[in-house]
């Protein structure tokens, strides 16, 4: 309200129409500063100071970084003088959290040629007091001519750079010059169009197909898709498809004014991406076949410099110069099209490039999440064994050297891990190398070190209890034919089904696994994974490798018993997180009192799939539960000790609840069982775990 007091002619406040009247006036009065209110603000008291008087505020720093602030910034170093204390986060006890970031400045309203501006830097301190005592102490105090802000692209307020560094921006080429920087496309409805590529049955996708132009291919639906992620370098985060079959007309006629089908002539094409929402840039290789999303922005170029400019983007010289271009959480396209390009020692970098975009490759595709897995690692390292005359062999070819464990799952993980081992301090190596050379040819010596600490290295180390879950993972996929132990990548994700693919290990028949806390069922999860182990591993070793895998899940009682009651309480909330809460085994769960559980395989699921979990495994199980309350009760009745007494009474009591527990759910189920509910795969896991939610387990 004070705002509108101090404008001239403010729109009229009675309309009905308050908003868009706000946003015109906003727009034709302040088009330099009209991306937020704040910098409006900065705007309208500037024309509120005298000539040579002085404005000092408190704002968002935003507007020192951001491309749509250009205009403003230049406006104010051109014609201004500017003395700032940049505050960055915290600076107010007040205001918590990382998003609140602030600065402090003067500006008086004359320019002064040569004008040396004073610029405090009170980013690193987390508190308060802690940026008082630096500004007091004049640490972290830089002096900056302004014309030196015309050097770098879009004005950026970098008063904290080198000589050196901004020198750079006149001799040197940007990315922008040499390259495409595309935005990529925008569904404006991510809940209609994008899903996770396990979610669809891929009889509608083909991930390795070539030709992907929609002339070409219109009976394809979904099309793999960029998608941002987290800090993740050379590859990774491919995991999501869109829905863009013929031509995306159902994006086109969505009627939604967010969507952009930006750039089609770059789909499918190889090039760079990264998270455009992200703490710190790293670039990824975007293979061939992908479509690039707004989300996942993505560089074209040349086959010659796009490992070159992957390796450059990744190091930390361009680390530095980015963090300094834009320092917020958003990196645009833009923002990457002006890092300086500076092209010596082309082989060289290269071939250091393509090594890191192996490795990474080769570490993002050991985990089922991805598209391209094949056979979980642990099992994949069985096979080399099966030759070896003993384990102690095994492992002297291997290693060279006798290990004390003579388990050959064991002696798997013992593999993985060196060869992960390996892969990290190659990868590491690889970095560091590449440090060394951009921070020569961009001559930083003085600024950068190569160095590169270990949380940077985005391959993953070995871990233990990790590494078993996720084989765990593998083996119920096993039990529900999704894989199988000699057959790599996906055996049946929908389509027809192919019984040679298992011919080791067969899958569940009706793909219905019940999960019980006792030898209930022939075909129960644990009985199917002890058969999955022993197949796998052998007789021989069956023991040692289940208290092995009992050991690695950290539970306490006998390795069946750690096991099993891993089923029953972890291994649901495992999976959803593994899957991004869009699982694709499906827990029907009577409750708290595990009455009853069973896991199905969504590519698997049939109309008749709820009535067979009934008739089959309910009855069955509430048969059970009555057998045994009739035979407990008669025990307690003839018990000739209160202990005895006293433990079969709490048997009892247990039976008793899951009895009544599952004759409740029993009843929900039978309501869903009737229906012969058809699903559509293509609506997502999302929707279609919502028709059954009364019977299935909450995804937290």
């Amino acid at each position: 309200r004070k705002y509108w007091v101090t404008c001239t002619n403010p729109p009229y406040a009675g309309t009905s129409n308050l908003g868009a009247n706000v946003n015109n006036f906003v727009k034709k009065n302040y088009p330099d500063s009209k991306a937020d209110l704040f910098a409006v603000f900065i705007e309208r008291c500037r024309q509120m100071t005298a000539n040579n008087g002085y404005q000092a505020m408190i704002t968002q720093h935003s507007w020192m970084f951001l491309s749509s602030f250009e205009k403003l910034r230049e406006k104010m170093m051109l014609t201004e003088t500017v003395n700032m204390a940049h505050l960055g986060a915290r600076a107010f006890e007040e205001i918590g959290g990382e998003v609140v970031q602030t600065t402090a400045f003067v500006r008086c309203a004359n320019h002064v040629d040569g004008y040396k501006g004073t610029y405090c830097r009170l980013i690193e301190p987390t508190t308060q007091p802690g940026k008082e005592k630096l500004f007091l102490e004049h640490k972290e105090c830089y002096y900056a001519s302004q014309q030196r802000f015309q050097i770098i692209p879009g004005y950026v307020i970098a008063y904290w750079m080198s000589q050196q560094a901004v020198s750079l921006f006149k001799k040197c080429k940007n990315v922008g010059k040499i390259s495409n920087l595309k935005e990529g496309i925008k569904s404006g409805n991510n809940e209609r169009f994008l899903r996770n590529w396990y979610e669809v049955s891929t009889r509608n996708t083909d991930f390795n197909a070539k030709d992907y132009s929609f002339t070409k291919r219109k009976s394809i639906k979904w099309y793999p898709v960029t998608t941002g992620g987290g800090y993740r370098k050379w590859y990774g985060f491919y995991d999501s498809v869109i829905d863009i079959g013929e031509e995306a007309v159902r994006i086109k006629n969505s009627g939604n004014n967010n969507a952009r089908l930006r750039e089609p002539e770059f789909y499918f094409r190889s090039g760079l991406t990264w998270s455009k929402i992200s703490t710190r840039i790293s670039i990824r290789k975007l293979r061939e076949g992908i479509v690039f999303g707004s989300a996942g922005p993505c560089l074209f170029c040349n086959d010659e410099d796009e490992d070159y400019l992957c390796a450059l983007l990744n190091s930390k010289v361009a680390d530095e110069i980015i963090s300094v271009l834009n320092p917020t959480i958003s990196m645009t396209a833009s923002d990457i099209g002006k890092v300086p390009v500076a092209i010596e020692k082309k082989d060289d970098v290269r071939f250091l490039a393509e090594d890191n975009i192996r490795y990474s490759k080769e570490d993002w595709d050991s985990f089922e999440t991805s598209w391209d897995f094949t056979t979980h690692p642990l099992v994949n390292m069985s096979k080399g064994l099966w030759d070896a005359t003993s384990t102690a062999a095994a492992m002297d070819y291997f290693y060279g050297y006798l290990p004390e464990a003579s388990c050959p799952l064991e002696i798997c993980y013992l593999l993985w891990q060196g060869l992960c081992k390996e892969r990290f301090e190659k990868l590491k190596a690889n970095e560091e190398e590449l440090n060394r050379i951009f921070i020569d040819i961009y001559g930083l010596q003085d600024e950068l070190t190569p160095e590169v600490e270990d949380k940077d290295v985005t391959v993953r180390r070995a871990d233990l209890g990790r590494d078993v879950r996720s084989f765990i993972s593998y083996a119920v996929g096993c039990m529900f034919g999704r894989y199988s132990p000699t057959y790599d990548g996906l055996a049946y994700a929908g389509g027809t089904w192919d019984d040679s693919k298992y011919n080791i290990y067969k899958p569940d028949a009706d793909g219905i696994i019940p999960i019980c806390d006792d030898e209930y069922f022939e075909d129960d999860m644990m009985g199917r994974f002890v058969e999955f182990v022993r197949v796998v591993y052998g007789d021989s070793s069956l023991e040692d490798n289940l208290r092995f895998i009992a050991n690695a899940l950290g539970g306490k009682g006998q390795p069946k018993e750690v096991i099993r009651n891993y089923f029953l309480n972890d291994f649901y909330a495992d999976h959803c997180k593994i899957y991004q809460k869009r699982p694709i085994y499906w827990l029907f769960d009577s409750g708290k009192k595990n009455g009853f559980k069973c896991l199905i395989y969504l590519h698997r699921y049939q109309p008749d799939t709820i009535a067979r979990i009934r008739t089959d495994y309910v009855h069955e199980q509430q048969a059970r539960y009555r057998t045994a309350i009739e035979d407990l009760e008669k025990q307690v009745a003839t018990a000739t000790s209160t202990s005895e007494r006293v433990k079969l009474t709490k048997q009892l009591n247990k039976v008793q609840a899951q009895d009544t527990e599952l004759h409740q759910y029993e009843e929900k189920v039978h309501a869903l069982a009737d229906q012969m509910i058809k699903l559509d795969l293509d609506d997502g896991v999302k929707h279609n775990y919502e028709i059954f939610k009364d019977v299935l387990a909450k995804i937290k």
